[in-house]
Protein backbone atom coordinates (compact mmCIF):
# COMPACT_ATOMS: atom_id res chain seq x y z
CA UNK A 1 0.00 0.00 0.00
CA UNK A 2 0.97 3.30 -0.17
CA UNK A 3 3.83 4.34 2.56
CA UNK A 4 3.69 8.26 1.81
CA UNK A 5 2.10 10.95 -0.24
CA UNK A 6 4.01 14.13 -0.58
CA UNK A 7 3.83 17.25 -2.99
CA UNK A 8 5.69 17.08 -6.03
CA UNK A 9 6.03 20.71 -7.19
CA UNK A 10 2.93 22.60 -7.08
CA UNK A 11 0.55 20.59 -9.33
CA UNK A 12 1.16 16.98 -8.42
CA UNK A 13 1.09 14.24 -5.92
CA UNK A 14 3.76 11.74 -5.12
CA UNK A 15 2.65 8.44 -3.96
CA UNK A 16 5.62 6.71 -2.30
CA UNK A 17 5.13 2.84 -2.59
CA UNK A 18 8.71 1.53 -0.78
CA UNK A 19 11.94 1.69 -2.14
CA UNK A 20 11.84 -1.63 -3.35
CA UNK A 21 11.00 -2.67 -7.18
CA UNK A 22 8.78 -6.11 -6.89
CA UNK A 23 6.33 -7.69 -9.23
CA UNK A 24 4.52 -7.70 -5.67
CA UNK A 25 4.54 -3.43 -5.09
CA UNK A 26 4.04 -2.52 -8.88
CA UNK A 27 1.12 -4.55 -8.56
CA UNK A 28 0.32 -2.49 -5.67
CA UNK A 29 0.87 0.89 -8.24
CA UNK A 30 -0.93 -0.58 -10.84
CA UNK A 31 -3.93 -1.45 -9.17
CA UNK A 32 -4.32 2.53 -7.62
CA UNK A 33 -3.10 3.55 -11.08
CA UNK A 34 -6.67 1.88 -12.91
CA UNK A 35 -8.74 2.35 -9.58
CA UNK A 36 -8.45 6.34 -9.89
CA UNK A 37 -8.20 6.39 -13.52
CA UNK A 38 -11.86 4.79 -13.54
CA UNK A 39 -12.73 7.37 -10.97
CA UNK A 40 -12.47 10.18 -13.15
CA UNK A 41 -11.53 12.45 -10.22
CA UNK A 42 -12.05 16.24 -11.56
CA UNK A 43 -8.58 18.06 -11.95
CA UNK A 44 -6.44 15.03 -12.32
CA UNK A 45 -4.92 15.70 -15.68
CA UNK A 46 -2.01 13.17 -15.72
CA UNK A 47 -1.24 9.73 -14.01
CA UNK A 48 2.36 8.41 -13.98
CA UNK A 49 3.05 5.11 -12.45
CA UNK A 50 7.01 3.93 -12.31
CA UNK A 51 8.25 0.50 -10.23
CA UNK A 52 6.84 1.76 -6.73
CA UNK A 53 5.70 5.14 -7.62
CA UNK A 54 2.61 6.94 -8.92
CA UNK A 55 2.88 11.01 -9.35
CA UNK A 56 -0.98 12.59 -10.13
CA UNK A 57 -0.81 15.76 -11.92
CA UNK A 58 -3.75 17.84 -11.24
CA UNK A 59 -5.85 21.03 -12.33
CA UNK A 60 -5.20 23.62 -9.61
CA UNK A 61 -7.74 25.70 -10.77
CA UNK A 62 -10.27 22.83 -10.03
CA UNK A 63 -8.66 20.77 -6.95
CA UNK A 64 -6.13 21.21 -4.39
CA UNK A 65 -3.27 18.76 -2.99
CA UNK A 66 -5.16 18.82 0.31
CA UNK A 67 -8.46 17.79 -1.46
CA UNK A 68 -6.91 15.46 -3.73
CA UNK A 69 -4.78 13.53 -0.82
CA UNK A 70 -8.06 13.21 1.28
CA UNK A 71 -9.35 11.21 -1.83
CA UNK A 72 -6.34 8.76 -2.29
CA UNK A 73 -6.27 8.33 1.10
CA UNK A 74 -10.14 7.12 1.02
CA UNK A 75 -9.75 4.96 -1.80
CA UNK A 76 -10.28 1.02 -1.14
CA UNK A 77 -7.79 -1.58 -3.22
CA UNK A 78 -9.34 -4.87 -2.89
CA UNK A 79 -6.04 -7.00 -2.86
CA UNK A 80 -8.61 -9.97 -4.48
CA UNK A 81 -9.13 -7.95 -7.23
CA UNK A 82 -6.95 -9.02 -10.19
CA UNK A 83 -5.30 -7.01 -12.62
CA UNK A 84 -6.81 -7.72 -16.29
CA UNK A 85 -3.24 -8.55 -17.66
CA UNK A 86 -3.18 -8.71 -21.67
CA UNK A 87 -0.46 -11.19 -22.87
CA UNK A 88 1.77 -9.84 -26.18
CA UNK A 89 4.14 -12.34 -28.17
CA UNK A 90 7.21 -9.94 -29.49
CA UNK A 91 8.66 -11.33 -32.70
CA UNK A 92 12.63 -10.50 -32.22
CA UNK A 93 15.47 -10.94 -35.17
CA UNK A 94 18.74 -12.18 -33.17
CA UNK A 95 20.91 -11.73 -36.41
CA UNK A 96 24.34 -10.44 -36.10
CA UNK A 97 23.06 -6.85 -37.40
CA UNK A 98 20.63 -6.83 -35.09
CA UNK A 99 22.54 -8.37 -31.35
CA UNK A 100 24.72 -5.44 -30.98
CA UNK A 101 26.17 -6.58 -27.58
CA UNK A 102 25.40 -10.14 -27.55
CA UNK A 103 28.91 -11.15 -27.28
CA UNK A 104 29.86 -8.49 -24.86
CA UNK A 105 27.43 -10.41 -22.68
CA UNK A 106 29.07 -13.71 -23.31
CA UNK A 107 32.04 -12.43 -21.72
CA UNK A 108 30.20 -10.54 -19.11
CA UNK A 109 27.98 -13.63 -18.31
CA UNK A 110 30.42 -16.31 -18.55
CA UNK A 111 27.80 -17.81 -20.54
CA UNK A 112 27.55 -18.80 -24.23
CA UNK A 113 25.26 -17.50 -26.63
CA UNK A 114 22.76 -19.81 -27.53
CA UNK A 115 22.19 -20.16 -23.60
CA UNK A 116 21.75 -16.46 -23.17
CA UNK A 117 18.78 -16.69 -25.55
CA UNK A 118 17.35 -19.88 -24.60
CA UNK A 119 17.05 -18.38 -21.66
CA UNK A 120 15.43 -15.45 -22.57
CA UNK A 121 13.28 -17.06 -24.43
CA UNK A 122 11.74 -19.31 -22.02
CA UNK A 123 10.94 -15.97 -20.11
CA UNK A 124 7.47 -14.97 -19.17
CA UNK A 125 8.14 -10.85 -18.75
CA UNK A 126 6.10 -8.71 -16.59
CA UNK A 127 5.81 -4.58 -17.30
CA UNK A 128 6.28 -2.50 -14.92
CA UNK A 129 5.90 0.96 -16.63
CA UNK A 130 6.43 2.68 -19.33
CA UNK A 131 8.92 5.51 -20.05
CA UNK A 132 12.21 6.88 -20.40
CA UNK A 133 10.93 7.40 -24.44
CA UNK A 134 7.22 7.47 -25.27
CA UNK A 135 5.75 3.86 -24.96
CA UNK A 136 8.97 2.16 -23.68
CA UNK A 137 8.29 -0.79 -21.82
CA UNK A 138 10.30 -2.04 -18.32
CA UNK A 139 9.85 -5.55 -18.25
CA UNK A 140 11.12 -7.50 -15.47
CA UNK A 141 13.04 -9.76 -13.87
CA UNK A 142 15.49 -11.09 -15.69
CA UNK A 143 16.62 -13.87 -14.34
CA UNK A 144 20.11 -13.26 -11.82
CA UNK A 145 22.13 -15.21 -14.46
CA UNK A 146 21.25 -12.64 -17.46
CA UNK A 147 21.60 -9.60 -15.47
CA UNK A 148 24.39 -7.11 -16.96
CA UNK A 149 24.99 -3.33 -16.19
CA UNK A 150 24.77 -0.57 -18.71
CA UNK A 151 27.31 0.36 -21.43
CA UNK A 152 30.33 2.04 -19.75
CA UNK A 153 29.75 4.81 -22.81
CA UNK A 154 26.37 4.67 -24.14
CA UNK A 155 25.30 4.54 -27.80
CA UNK A 156 24.29 8.22 -29.56
CA UNK A 157 21.91 6.49 -31.59
CA UNK A 158 20.24 2.89 -30.49
CA UNK A 159 18.23 2.13 -33.64
CA UNK A 160 14.26 1.97 -33.25
CA UNK A 161 12.70 -2.01 -32.04
CA UNK A 162 16.24 -2.64 -30.31
CA UNK A 163 15.48 -5.29 -27.22
CA UNK A 164 17.97 -4.40 -24.34
CA UNK A 165 18.82 -6.07 -21.28
CA UNK A 166 20.16 -4.42 -18.57
CA UNK A 167 20.04 -5.15 -14.91
CA UNK A 168 17.09 -6.86 -13.82
CA UNK A 169 15.41 -5.73 -16.57
CA UNK A 170 14.22 -6.06 -20.65
CA UNK A 171 13.14 -2.94 -22.60
CA UNK A 172 12.25 -2.48 -26.14
CA UNK A 173 13.05 0.61 -27.48
CA UNK A 174 10.26 2.84 -29.69
CA UNK A 175 11.69 5.18 -31.13
CA UNK A 176 15.61 5.78 -32.27
CA UNK A 177 17.28 7.24 -29.65
CA UNK A 178 20.59 7.42 -26.87
CA UNK A 179 20.85 4.63 -24.58
CA UNK A 180 23.12 2.24 -22.84
CA UNK A 181 21.31 -0.96 -22.78
CA UNK A 182 22.76 -4.50 -23.61
CA UNK A 183 21.15 -5.00 -27.37
CA UNK A 184 20.16 -8.70 -28.25
CA UNK A 185 18.15 -8.35 -30.85
CA UNK A 186 14.85 -5.84 -32.73
CA UNK A 187 11.48 -6.47 -33.87
CA UNK A 188 9.75 -5.44 -36.62
CA UNK A 189 6.76 -4.44 -34.44
CA UNK A 190 5.61 -1.31 -33.71
CA UNK A 191 5.53 -0.86 -29.87
CA UNK A 192 3.73 2.37 -29.83
CA UNK A 193 1.79 4.25 -32.82
CA UNK A 194 1.22 8.30 -31.46
CA UNK A 195 -1.79 7.64 -34.34
CA UNK A 196 -3.69 6.13 -32.07
CA UNK A 197 -4.12 8.95 -29.65
CA UNK A 198 -6.71 7.05 -26.57
CA UNK A 199 -4.04 3.97 -26.36
CA UNK A 200 -0.81 4.70 -28.13
CA UNK A 201 1.02 2.29 -25.97
CA UNK A 202 1.04 -1.32 -27.20
CA UNK A 203 2.26 -2.59 -23.78
CA UNK A 204 1.23 -1.08 -20.74
CA UNK A 205 1.82 -1.69 -16.86
CA UNK A 206 0.76 -5.01 -15.45
CA UNK A 207 0.94 -6.71 -19.24
CA UNK A 208 2.54 -10.00 -19.96
CA UNK A 209 5.29 -10.16 -22.76
CA UNK A 210 7.35 -13.11 -24.38
CA UNK A 211 9.39 -13.04 -27.31
CA UNK A 212 9.73 -15.75 -30.23
CA UNK A 213 12.69 -15.43 -32.59
CA UNK A 214 12.38 -15.11 -36.34
CA UNK A 215 14.28 -15.61 -38.91
CA UNK A 216 15.86 -12.45 -40.79
CA UNK A 217 13.45 -13.19 -43.88
CA UNK A 218 10.46 -13.10 -41.24
CA UNK A 219 11.80 -9.79 -39.99
CA UNK A 220 12.04 -8.22 -43.73
CA UNK A 221 8.27 -9.63 -44.57
CA UNK A 222 6.67 -8.86 -41.59
CA UNK A 223 3.12 -6.97 -41.57
CA UNK A 224 1.28 -6.44 -38.18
Amino acid sequence: MIKNISNLGDAALYCDFGKEISKEINTQVIRYFKTIQKKNIVGVNNLTPSYNKLIISFDLKKINFKKLKKIIDDIEIIKSDSIQNKKFEIPICCEKEFSLDIKRLEEKLKMKEEKIYENFFKKEFFCYMTGFIAGMPFLGDLDENLRAKRLDTPRVKVPKGSIGLTEQFANIYTFESPGGWNIIGNTPLNIFDSSKENEPNLINPGDLVTFKRITKENYKNYHE
